[in-house]
């Protein structure tokens, strides 16, 4: 479950980033308000996924509300999926690492 978040976490975050910095300025500054469409849409559900395996991983793993906070806040500013993944990629080794 964990290793599926953080996939889509990636793609995510990796979605928001065409957005704000091609889609977007392809629409104001070339005028190509399509490209904002496309990508726009593509973030939208990429997003929704994310909420939901959010809420599931947190529920399997036992996260903290303080956690689940900062999980979603991750969701919502550029950048914020990669920190998020160094802090998973570790809860994902110690396990591996304690045996």
């Amino acid at each position: 479950m964990l290793n599926s978040f953080r996939l889509i976490s990636l793609i995510e975050g990796l979605s928001f980033l065409v957005l704000l910095f091609i889609a977007m300025p392809l629409k104001y500054y070339w005028g190509h308000p399509e490209a904002v469409s496309v990508v726009g849409m593509t973030h939208g559900m990429l997003f929704i996924a994310y909420v939901g395996l959010a809420l599931l991983a947190a529920q399997r793993h036992g996260w903290s509300d303080r956690f689940i906070l900062a999980v979603m806040l991750a969701g919502m500013l550029p950048f914020g999926c990669f920190v998020l993944e160094a802090r998973l990629k570790k809860e994902t080794l110690q396990p591996a690492l304690q045996n």
